[in-house]
């Protein structure tokens, strides 16, 4: 099956500009060299610390950020190369779920204004069919058409995500990127947003890169995982096998500090000390080894390449073992 999304050696560095005439003296780099594949109607999840780049590269992806380097091959053709009135027109195939509804919907809009204006961005369906779609997907994603008339500050938190969803999916997009959709929303509505998800994948065969910094909440959605740090990815594998043998030491403390529920004193077999370095002047060799457990000399030299080391597993680290303990 060919890859619905191809990405290669991505990169996006942010300018550190001072002084009078704003020199550049340095840049932050949110992607360093990121690689993957995402295939149609499957969900990939993005996990990792809050600062490792996860919402820079969806923002990228979309080109909200144009990237520094790198390559971006979706539905067959350089999407970092498309201009004007092509890449508007690629644009409604590859849509984005942001983190804070509230921020994402025009407070001065109605909810009727907010949805149709996709509609009339791309130039698709006359007044009366725009009105009927519209209708059609307030009930779809569980909210009464009778709400259109309202503004976004009269919905709950939860509402106002699903009317985000709404927005997305309205065009029928091959790809949704989704900026932590839940991580903003209680517990207990958190469970219905991410069903809604994943009814709604189903009935228009979505494919969802879904970023996150819990791993309970990938676990629940995703068919894959990548995990990131400070700008790359260093563990990429299906779910079942990243749960069940995760190989990167950095994994494997995320795993650690998943809160689970039994009797007695938790065991935490991986322990993640100190804080991320800084993206503006990142570690030399691999980024992780100042934190690492199982670091060698080696570690500080060279930035270990992204390889396969079981069937569709793949980990950056030369001194990865199987199990959760380290």
């Amino acid at each position: 099956m060919e890859p619905l999304l191809r990405v290669k050696n991505l990169s996006k560095f942010f300018p550190i500009r001072k002084g009078l005439f704003l020199r550049e003296v340095g840049s932050v780099r949110a992607l360093d060299d990121v690689s993957f594949d995402l295939y149609p109607g499957e969900t990939l999840g993005l996990v990792g610390e809050s600062g490792c780049g996860k919402s820079t590269l969806g923002r990228t992806l979309v080109r909200l950020y144009e990237p520094t380097q790198g390559e971006v091959e979706f539905l067959g053709e350089n999407f970092l190369k498309l201009k004007g009135a092509d890449l508007r027109a690629r644009r409604k195939d590859i849509q984005m779920i942001f983190q804070d509804p509230f921020a994402s919907l025009d407070p001065r809009m109605t909810i009727n204004q907010i949805l149709t204006e996709p509609f009339r961005v791309h130039g698709l369906h006359s007044r009366t069919e725009q009105d009927r779609l519209v209708k059609e997907m307030m009930e779809i994603v569980g909210l009464k058409a009778s709400y259109l008339d309202r503004y976004p500050h009269e919905f709950s938190g939860g509402q106002r995500q699903r009317l985000s969803i709404a927005r997305s999916i309205l065009l029928k997009p091959k790809l949704v990127i989704a900026d932590e959709p839940v991580s903003a929303l209680d517990v207990s509505i958190q469970a219905q947003i991410l069903n809604l998800m994943k009814d709604l994948q189903k009935e228009f065969n979505l494919t969802y890169l879904f970023i996150s910094h819990d791993l309970s909440v990938v676990e629940h959605l995703c068919d894959r995982i990548a995990v990131m740090y400070l700008g790359k990815i260093v563990e990429l594998a299906s779910r079942d096998e990243l749960f069940k043998n995760p190989r990167h030491p950095y994994t494997k403390a995320l795993m650690a500090a998943i809160p689970r529920v039994g009797f007695g004193k938790r065991e935490m077999k991986a322990s993640l000390q100190g804080e991320v370095p800084s993206p503006i002047s990142p570690p030399s060799g691999c980024h992780f080894h100042p934190r690492c457990a199982v670091k060698q000399s080696s570690c500080s030299v060279k930035y270990p390449e992204l390889i396969e080391v079981a069937p569709a597993h793949f980990v950056a680290c030369p001194f990865h073992s199987g199990g959760t303990s380290l």
